[in-house]
């Protein structure tokens, strides 16, 4: 299965974590096809003092969308989230990893919603963050 994921900080060393997070998801997940540039932004949906330092990658994986949501969380907690958002109530983290698609070995795209998890991500073409690393990537 393809995933795009993609990666976001606005505390702390942002680069150096959204690396060894890519480094994390290539040891616990699969293997890391294609990562972008980093793409600085402002918050979205909250204020903060703190802009934010994103990128997109692509992994190559056999695992299923609630293992690799497992694994995604693990390494947040690795890197010092202490808290995931609730109800759109966002705040300043250390590290932030969505999955935003999944593609099958037929290149068919998965689309899901269940409680723990919804594919593709609801909210990605509204931000600029994950739209343009996306492209880069993708290529589309």
């Amino acid at each position: 299965m393809r995933y795009y994921l993609s990666l976001g900080s606005n505390l702390g060393e942002r680069e150096q974590t959204l690396r060894e997070a890519v480094r994390q998801i290539e040891q616990q997940i699969g293997k890391v096809t294609r990562c972008s540039s980093f793409y600085y932004s402002e918050p979205w949906g909250f204020e903060s003092e703190h802009g934010f330092c994103n990128l997109c990658c692509i992994v190559e994986t056999s695992l299923q969308p609630l293992e690799v949501l497992t694994a995604t969380q693990a390494i947040e907690r690795a890197l010092g989230r202490t808290h995931k958002s609730e109800n759109q109530h966002y705040a300043d983290r250390t590290i932030d990893i969505d999955l935003i698609q999944v593609f099958d070995e037929e290149e068919k795209e998965i689309v899901s919603c269940t409680e723990q998890l919804t594919i593709p991500h609801p909210l990605w073409k509204q931000r600029d963050f994950v739209k343009v690393p996306l492209r880069e990537i993708s290529g589309e």
